[in-house]
């Protein structure tokens, strides 16, 4: 299986969970929930907002069953409250 390296981008109250320049070496085909996994495996106290966040690829709203294949940037993107 091919390794690819996926950054990790983070906006809003992610932002100040993960750090600025994150990236993770994985399988292509892999999810980005398992992708997500490792990541709130080295920052466990990130988990619970993981969970809640969007991830894009792109301009694109992703989700997160989406295998990812090659070298890509997931951004998250935190839940906004407000009205």
């Amino acid at each position: 299986m091919t390794q690819i390296t996926i950054k990790i981008e983070s906006f809003g109250a992610i932002e100040r969970l993960l750090p600025a320049h994150l990236s993770l070496t994985c399988l292509a085909q892999q999810s980005i929930a398992e992708v997500l996994l490792q990541v709130a495996d080295q920052f466990p106290e990130s988990f619970g907002m993981l969970e809640r966040c969007a991830c894009a690829i792109g301009e694109d709203i992703v989700p997160r069953q989406t295998a990812l294949m090659q070298d890509s940037t997931v951004v998250l993107l935190s839940p906004v409250a407000g009205g």
